[in-house]
């Protein structure tokens, strides 16, 4: 199965045996507040708010949010309630961990501390999956915000980051396209080198769990019209699942194309921790917010 829009997620939810509890690190934000609300109220999860108690108790009153399962946890000092929410992590009690009103350097920095071992990769990546009603599909992008220039192992583990994820939530063999300027091999690109790399290095199984291609260009990663025009034969060319960018500025680049420009709704979450983390920029919607939430609690209520 693959995603055809990001509100399939709510009947896999709908659906699910348990609750995923979320812990929200700084939580006096309206438009965190806004989507919290509305994933709690649906049944997704059960929310944890951790920061100023007054502070959120008056951003939820003065926008009327409702609440009918919450628990407050009172710290009016940021960075403690940064330190405590990724605790309830670490210690278990809670599942998914989400950025509130606090800066994401400020989030990861407690996420990395070793004194509370949530790393789980050897790479942490960013991972937006964004709906393209054009192509009546869902088009996930990665890595958009963690990894400035990575080198070819580090691209492998991103891709096995996605993967991984992506199966939990029903993707039973993603394609990924390892995109480029260009869709040929040119010595001088290393866009280009590396991508030719995953390519050979998945058909030799040394990457599982997917199909890999590359390099493709972005037209003809999207666009079976681009493919079959170019004369690409390719079990991705055309119908990516998954569009792994070069390095950090193309993958920014194309996030906020397809958010800001191609207005897409979109969800991400940050893998490669113990649990999924929810850290929307401060620009990003109430609903692309939500659809965060309901992500990160797919892959947490669903089997691989």
């Amino acid at each position: 199965m693959s995603l055809t829009k990001l509100s399939d997620l709510s009947q896999l939810l709908i659906d699910a045996s348990i609750k995923p509890r979320l812990v929200v690190a700084v939580a006096a934000d309206d438009y965190v507040l806004a989507a919290v609300s509305e994933a709690a109220s649906a049944g997704y999860v059960f929310p944890i708010l951790v920061g100023d108690a007054d502070k959120i108790k008056m951003v939820i009153e003065q926008n009327n949010f409702v609440f009918n399962q919450v628990e407050i946890v009172d710290e009016s000092d940021d960075d403690k309630a940064v330190y405590q929410a990724v605790a309830y992590i670490a210690e278990g009690k809670a599942d998914i961990l989400m950025k509130g009103l606090i800066s994401t350097g400020t989030l990861l920095k407690r996420v990395l501390d070793k004194t509370f071992n949530l790393k789980a990769s050897k790479v942490m990546s960013h991972l937006a999956f964004f709906e393209m009603p054009s192509q009546n599909r869902v088009v996930a992008v990665t890595d958009a915000a963690m990894n400035i220039d990575p080198d070819l192992n580090q691209k492998v583990a991103i891709v096995e980051n996605s993967v991984s994820f992506m199966r939990k939530i029903g993707y039973e063999l993603p394609k990924v396209a390892a995109i480029a300027a260009v869709e040929v091999v040119n010595p001088a690109m290393q866009a280009t080198l590396d991508a030719s790399a995953l390519t050979v290095m998945n058909l030799r199984g040394q990457i599982k769990n997917c199909v890999i291609d590359g390099p493709l260009a972005l037209d003809n990663a999207v666009s079976m019209e681009s493919a079959q025009h170019k004369k690409i034969t390719s079990d991705v060319a055309g119908q990516a699942d998954l569009l792994l960018a070069p390095n950090l500025d193309s993958g920014n680049i194309l996030y906020k194309a397809f958010a800001f420009i191609g207005h897409s709704p979109s969800a991400a979450v940050i893998l490669g921790a113990k649990c999924p983390i929810v850290l929307t920029s401060r620009a990003d919607s109430p609903q692309s917010k939500l659809n965060s939430i309901m992500l990160a609690a797919a892959a947490l209520v669903l089997k691989d």
